[in-house]
């Protein structure tokens, strides 16, 4: 598989089958995925790894902190707003998605049971965790987004499907208590990796990307 290959078979996978990904594929993975360029080769990145019984108990974890309704604190704080054209992206991904599953907007039970999925981790078998020292700048946050995509290419090159999410990260105290990660490291991403069940209603759906010649201004070609 090349790199346009595995760009474009790349997907974010919202529900996985329960087949175990081994600690020999996941060293595969994020042994070549360290390969990321950084600022100044700062490698800012500190990985926490989770599977088997400890992904179990953040996994039921979060959905009894889900089902009690309570509310989300990732380490980085979400978005207060976007602006129009990236609001209306998101909107029109929502209704679309609910669309492609069938389920009604205005049905809030069915909508819940689509949010608890994310709780659920997406029943992957295994989370890596993207940490950063606290007292960095988005700069490094940046560095961090290049070994995200770097982790999701590697493991597409070996036949592992990923799901990058901010939900895998809500409930940091959660994760500090499972996996011992430190108060001076930001626990930034989550991302879920494992077997895709390709007959799942949530896999059959993929976004859409704006055109080349939308995004890109060439000039003195």
């Amino acid at each position: 598989m090349n790199v346009a290959e595995a760009l474009r078979s790349r997907y974010t996978c919202r529900a996985f089958k329960p087949d175990p990904v081994s600690k020999e594929t996941i060293l595969r993975i994020l042994e070549p995925a360290l390969r990321a360029p950084s600022w100044a080769n700062t490698q800012p990145w500190e990985l926490f790894v989770a599977g088997g019984s400890v992904l179990d108990r953040i996994r039921q974890a979060y959905l009894e902190n889900f089902r009690k309704g309570v509310p989300r604190s990732p380490d980085i704080p979400a978005p207060t707003g976007w602006p129009p054209a990236l609001r209306r992206r998101i909107e029109e991904l929502r209704v679309d998605r609910l669309a492609a599953m069938g389920i009604d907007p205005e049905d809030d039970a069915a909508r819940k049971m689509l949010s608890e999925q994310n709780f659920r981790l997406f029943g992957a078998p295994v989370v890596v965790y993207l940490c950063l020292d606290r007292g960095l700048t988005p700069w490094s946050i940046f560095d961090m987004g290049l070994l995200a995509q770097s982790i999701m290419l590697a493991a597409q090159e070996v036949g592992v499907d990923s799901a990058p999410a901010v939900m895998l990260v809500a409930y940091p105290d959660i994760l500090r208590t499972e996996l011992g990660i430190p108060e001076e490291l930001s626990i930034l991403l989550g991302i879920a990796l494992g077997y895709g069940d390709a007959g799942h209603m949530q896999n059959r759906y993929r976004s859409p990307r704006r055109p080349l010649q939308e995004v890109a201004r060439l000039e003195g070609f």
